[in-house]
């Protein structure tokens, strides 16, 4: 049933590549576990103390981390609603079964001072390559897409007219992302320097002078080269451009809701994270700036 599984996730759920391989090794991994192969008839053997005693074995004998055994759990409950649906079981063993908490790190986000470095010789930038490079990073920072949706766009997607992308997200949900001014002039004139291409938007160029699709890696080096110049954190990823264009849109007044839209969230409970952000923010700005919440200080004579 694994592979029925699999091939079900891959092709009518169009789950990534990534996930269905993690989700296969965790499924082998609880086989392996409760002795089973997984098997139309052994499935319907298996019970829910067994999903538990795995989540403890996960966590106390092979030390996983929450994170790591919540995504093992999470496929093993996908692959009971697949079964449920395929008439093969009766109820989902793994419904009422917690994994352990997971302590979620608020998300770290580029200073303004820092974008305005990052972007600061966006108007000196000719070739193509440069051109590029900066339109990366200002394209990143003003629609918050994910890298993989970057490397996706096709030129048909980036419509400087009517100042809009069309972003393909997970299991390719659509969703249009307005843009500004200063963006559609950087995409006309990477455009005009990167000349015509099979249909993508974002390219490499090999040492013949050919040019490919840009890929995930391609992308991820040149946001981290380039603020890795500007930026003390430790992360300079393009997740945390993500990050950047979401909260600078809650501190200029955006509801939570719209921001939810324009990320591709599901789920509003992703989104609200930013707001926990931008609190711990007020709170330090209120703590430097009012006086009665700074510490009093006295002089003992």
């Amino acid at each position: 049933m694994i592979d029925a599984f699999v091939e079900y996730i891959a092709v009518e759920k169009k789950y990534s590549p990534r996930t269905v391989s993690a989700y296969a090794d965790a499924l082998n991994e609880f086989a392996v576990f409760v002795g089973e192969d997984l098997s139309r008839e052994s499935v319907t053997r298996l019970t829910e103390d067994q999903v538990r005693d795995w989540v403890l074995y996960l966590v106390e004998v092979k030390h996983n981390a929450p994170r790591s055994v919540k995504q093992k759990l999470a496929a093993l409950h996908t692959f009971f609603k697949f079964l449920l649906r395929q008439g093969v079981v009766g109820k989902d063993i793994t419904r009422r079964v917690q994994p352990p908490k997971v302590d979620k790190p608020l998300p770290v986000f580029f200073k303004r001072d820092e974008m305005v470095a990052a972007t600061a010789y966006d108007d000196q930038a000719d070739d193509a390559v440069s051109l590029r490079d900066c339109l990366i990073i200002e394209m990143l920072f003003q629609t918050g897409m994910r890298r993989a949706e970057m490397v996706g766009l096709q030129d048909s997607d980036v419509d400087t007219g009517q100042k809009q992308v069309r972003i393909f997200g997970k299991r390719r949900k659509e969703r249009i992302v307005p843009i500004g001014d200063k963006l559609c002039d950087l995409i006309e004139r990477y455009r005009e320097a990167r000349g015509e291409t099979n249909g993508t938007f974002f390219v490499r160029w090999k040492k013949d002078g050919t040019c490919v699709p840009l890929t995930v890696q391609s992308l991820y080096k040149v946001v981290t080269d380039r603020m890795g110049e500007v930026s003390t954190l430790k992360k300079h990823s393009p997740h945390v451009l993500r990050h950047t264009f979401a909260t600078a849109m809650l501190n200029n007044g955006a509801d939570i809701r719209t921001i939810q839209m324009l990320l591709g969230h599901a789920s509003l409970a992703a989104t609200q994270v930013y707001t926990h952000t931008t609190l711990d923010q007020v709170m330090k700005t209120y703590q430097m700036a009012h006086p009665r919440a700074r510490k009093q200080h006295t002089n003992n004579q």
